[in-house]
């Protein structure tokens, strides 16, 4: 008996299924019929196929009685194929909805998926009429109900915060304190031993790689390689079900939403890193899997003197178009529905500057910044931009709006050439440790603008970093041609592992110098998930494609890599103790009056919210400050002029902090600056050792003997507590 199929609504677009059926809804303003397909199971070749008679605003659309969660459905969009013109339609080709929210299946290269036949010579001008359903996923109807169990975001603000970037597979994959069932996926980066292993480092959150929906690009299946990133979206809207131990059909939502969950109620926030600049599909020599075949004018920027190509901001050979309203409406949608339905707490944009880009520069003023900007949830979760594509005029570093935060890849860069013993750094530096105010305070934002960082998924590990003068890619099968030749990294006297005592012990101080420099800057650090246990990918730094172990994290931990643990953990929990590392506001590097502060003078005293010193105990001067030779310096950061306060409106004080480094190859006896009088130097860490195990005490104008690369930290305390401490 024959379906009777209702009208529908064109809203919300997607499948929705209401208790007694399902609404379809697919946006094609150039498409001359739509068919939806029905599928008994993700093997089936001869879906049920019911043509979509409704269309409203472009928006085809059918309510089918009947059908409830864990249908498996697609589209076919029929429509003229004339790539020169713009237009991609085949009716062949089994489409994806671009708001489906699970996806059943991977693609399988076996079938043709691409619309042309390339073995006719005239590359992707003559169409492919073959039917390729069985290597396409299949959309799953879902529903929304979820036990939340009420849920709350922690809701930590950004300057508080401290970000673990990690990936879900490669997090728990190989740690055998994770059942075996649940490694590697959504269920095992909330296993016990994963939600006690977060919350002892004392990161405040995670930033997933990407989880939505993506591509094992063919050149790599055809390798034996994988495409370990994500950074390759087939869906908006869809969790990948690769990571899902519950299965694919609709139960990785569930068990997305449980991780969430269960991560906010262990107080550690989620972010997700999210890749709207571009899809799957590819150049014009791409496979047709959804938006290509659905109204592929509509949804890519077509180059305009010959719409046959795309224009590709982003390296991947194509660009959505954020001009197009549709375009900009779904990708507000998908980040709405993993706010509102997912419970997420943020996103960081890949690639933001190909968001911003109107008709070919960035820009701040875009349509994309202004949605975001007044609307009433994305305005209010956190905004990460990666602040750079791979276009024209695509570094905009320090450019982005007020309510974003910045990969600050300048921070990045002058941290790691300042360690590496590069002349010239120090000016630059001064800014990077403050919060980068040259870059963010002239557009009203703070330093938690800057997410500060030395290393990510994208380049060397920390130990890598140390260990590597150059990069060793050749596991990717590309001769080692892929990946950036620009590391600023040094090995330190040896390339890779050795056993040389001298150069591991260097490596090793040298982390800390690195992990200390992030933690104790103003700002918002980030670490890359491994980073804290010396995870290496053996020089490799590029390693989107190896699903292995390679990349995954290992959780053998000798001594050495527990070392590095235990003081990663000391140095986050010293963090979160003291404001004074978390400024909300930029330092003024200005005099502070009793009469303005209401506090006493303290024997004719004014104080400073910051003091830059050399290692003879004298306040820096502007020709020093800009002299290539000089490395050494020590910040003094007042913890009685933090101008903020609690949430009870009371002043907000800590403890006065001095910061020395030296990235030099030789001993500096660095001069204890004046202080408080009645106090003294306390030092808190040294990076020649993972462990400070006993106080020291370093008077005003004694001197301290810091070794050969080597950060110390000291914190001024009153004498007699010192002396009441020891006894």
């Amino acid at each position: 008996m024959a379906r009777k199929i209702l009208a529908g609504l064109p809203y919300p677009q997607g499948a929705t299924w209401d208790g007694t059926g399902v609404n379809f809804a697919l946006y094609s303003e150039a498409a001359t019929k739509v068919e939806l397909c029905l599928f008994e199971s993700a093997s089936s070749d001869k879906p049920e196929c019911i043509e979509l008679r409704e269309c409203t605003g472009y928006v085809w659309h059918c309510y089918v009685p009947g059908l409830s969660i864990g249908q498996l459905y697609g589209y076919r969009v029929h429509g003229p194929y004339e790539p020169e013109k713009g237009q991609r339609f085949n009716s062949a080709k089994l489409l994806i909805d671009p708001y489906a929210k699970a996806l059943s299946g991977q693609v399988n290269w076996d079938y043709p998926l691409f619309s042309y036949n390339y073995a006719d010579g005239k590359e992707d001008l003559q169409i492919d009429e073959r039917d390729d359903c069985l290597g396409v996923p299949k959309g799953v109807v879902t529903s929304s109900h979820f036990d939340w169990q009420n849920d709350r975001s922690p809701e930590t603000p950004l300057h508080e915060s401290v970000i673990y970037e990690v990936h879900v597979k490669g997090f728990s994959e190989l740690n055998p304190d994770v059942p075996e069932a649940v490694r590697g996926t959504y269920a095992g980066l909330i296993s016990p031993a994963s939600i006690d292993y977060l919350k002892k480092l004392g990161v405040t959150a995670v930033e997933l790689m990407p989880i939505h929906d993506f591509l094992d690009d063919k050149h790599l299946v055809e390798k034996g390689l994988h495409n370990y990133w994500g950074y390759n979206t087939t869906n908006f809207f869809a969790p990948d079900a690769r990571y899902s131990s519950a299965g694919n059909t609709g139960q990785q939502v569930g068990e997305f939403k449980t991780m969430v969950r269960e991560l906010h109620r262990a107080n550690i926030e989620v972010i997700l890193d999210v890749v709207y600049n571009h899809t799957s599909e590819g150049n014009h020599m791409g496979p047709t899997l959804s938006f290509r075949g659905i109204d592929n004018a509509a949804y890519y920027r077509l180059v305009p003197d010959n719409q046959r190509f795309y224009m590709d901001y982003t390296g991947t050979g194509n660009t959505l178009n954020m001009r197009h309203p549709q375009v900009l409406k779904l990708v507000m949608d998908s980040l709405r529905y993993w706010v509102l339905e997912m419970h997420v707490d943020g996103f960081r944009f890949d690639l933001a500057a190909a968001l911003a880009r109107e008709l070919h520069d960035v820009d701040r003023l875009s349509a994309f910044f202004d949605v975001i900007n007044q609307d009433p949830v994305l305005s209010k979760v956190k905004l990460i931009a990666e602040p750079w594509d791979v276009g024209e005029g695509g570094y905009q570093v320090g450019r982005f709006p007020a309510l974003w935060a910045e990969w600050n890849g300048k921070y990045r860069d002058v941290v790691r050439r300042y360690w590496k013993g590069d002349d010239g750094q120090l000016a630059e530096l001064g800014y990077r440790l403050t919060g980068s105010s040259d870059l963010y305070q002239r557009d009203g934002r703070r330093p938690s603008a800057s997410i500060n960082f030395v290393t990510a998924h994208d380049g060397f590990t920390l130990t890598d970093l140390v260990s590597y003068d150059t990069k060793h890619n050749d596991a990717n099968g590309e001769d080692n041609r892929d990946g950036t030749n620009d590391n600023h990294s040094w090995n330190h006297g040896a390339e890779g592992a050795t056993d040389d005592p001298h150069i591991i012990e260097l490596r090793e101080r040298q982390k800390r110098n690195l992990l200390m420099t992030i933690l104790f800057s103003q700002g918002v650090p980030m670490i890359c998930g491994g980073d804290e246990i010396s995870r290496t990918q053996n020089g490799n730094n590029n390693a989107y494609c190896q699903d292995n172990e390679i990349s995954w994290t290992h959780w053998d931990l000798d001594e050495r890599k527990k070392a590095l643990l235990e003081f990663t953990t000391n140095l986050i929990s010293l963090r979160r103790e003291h404001p004074n590392f978390r400024r909300r506001k930029f330092y003024q590097d200005r005099q502070i009056s009793p009469a303005k502060t209401g506090k006493q003078q303290v024997n004719g005293l004014e104080i400073k919210d910051i003091v830059w010193y050399r290692p003879d105990g004298g306040e820096m001067n502007e020709d020093e400050w800009n002299a290539g030779w000089i490395r050494c310096l020590g910040v003094l950061m007042s913890g009685k002029t933090l101008d903020d306060m609690d949430r009870h409106g009371e002043p907000i004080r800590d403890q006065t902090f001095l910061l020395c480094l030296n990235p030099h190859h030789e001993n500096i006896q660095f001069y204890m600056p004046p202080c408080t009088p009645g106090s003294a130097w306390e030092i808190i860490l040294d990076s020649r050792d993972a462990v400070t195990t006993k106080p020291q005490i370093v008077k005003p104008g004694d001197c301290y003997d810091m070794i050969p690369r080597s950060t110390v930290l000291l914190r001024e305390a009153e004498e007699v507590k010192i002396e009441s401490s020891k006894a």
